[in-house]
């Protein structure tokens, strides 16, 4: 989790390959009117976000119902964002949160292309930012692959209660 420009697509991909775990980018989730308002330089107003959070809890569910592991990048910017993603299955979510800087953050979203969220929106996001106090929290100034390996090590427990309850890693 975390704001716009914060690698949460990179990140979230290279431990689910890694794992053999289903990954999901949750801005694939959004509806075209989000993609169409956040294109247009108009934040999502909490309005806008309830139907898309809870197709995202709803799909993470599916996973689960087939016996799935996942990895969802998702901004989750706000404590109830991410109560509606866990439900009440807090216990099987580890929340990862790639901490940044605003200015090192609007750099890499200006050299952005073909994407819907515009620099002009990342102050909204810093504005709506509650950070977690629940999360494993890491800095963006480190490489993907190392971030990886310290989000493998602080979340051992984790992964070995999902391999424990017999959930298949073998579909991807």
């Amino acid at each position: 989790m975390g704001v716009s420009g914060s690698a949460k697509t990179t990140v979230a991909s290279l431990p689910a390959e890694r794992l053999c775990w289903k990954v999901a980018d949750a801005d694939e989730i959004h509806t075209t009117a989000n993609k169409e308002k956040m294109g247009s330089g108009i934040p999502l107003t909490d309005e806008g976000r309830w139907p898309w959070l809870g197709a995202i809890h709803d799909w993470i569910a599916t996973q689960w119902s087939l016996n799935r592991s996942v990895i969802v990048a998702c901004s989750a910017l706000k404590g109830s964002y991410r109560s509606v993603l866990v439900g009440k299955e807090r216990e099987r979510i580890t929340f990862v949160y790639l901490k940044g800087d605003f200015n090192t953050i609007c750099n890499r979203l200006n050299d952005r292309r073909d994407n819907f969220m515009k620099p002009d929106l990342l102050r909204s996001e810093f504005d709506t930012l509650e950070e977690p106090t629940d999360a494993v929290t890491l800095s963006i100034d480190q490489s993907p692959d190392d971030t990886v390996s310290k989000i493998l090590t602080a979340t051992q427990g984790a992964l070995e209660r999902n391999t424990d309850r017999g959930v298949d890693k073998s579909e991807s």
